[in-house]
């Protein structure tokens, strides 16, 4: 996913919207700016962890680690798709619709 702040702040400006307590333009571009990096900081960081984290506790233990931490990335991405797919798929066969 892709978020350009300024063409959000200026998107935002064309709109009318404004972000409650921030100046719209410049100031809205800066305080999106500080939110994304507020946010995607710490992810990154986290993945980071998840990473490295077979890999040592596979050190600190003497184990040989099966998975990699990107490997399991990939395992509980495709784990959590599948189960919104499935609730999904639920959800359409419970729906009765408007004309029922």
């Amino acid at each position: 996913i892709q978020f350009d702040p300024k063409k959000q702040a200026d998107i935002l400006q064309r709109q009318g919207g404004f972000v409650p307590g921030v100046r719209p333009g410049t100031a809205t571009e800066r305080h999106l700016e500080h939110i994304l990096n507020r946010i995607t900081l710490p992810g990154a960081l986290f993945l980071g962890v998840i990473t490295i984290a077979p890999s040592l506790v596979g050190l600190a233990y003497g184990i040989t680690v099966a998975f990699s931490g990107v490997s399991l990335l990939i395992v509980v991405g495709v784990a959590l798709e599948t189960m919104k797919q499935i609730e999904s798929q639920l959800t359409l066969r419970n729906y009765e619709g408007f004309l029922t």
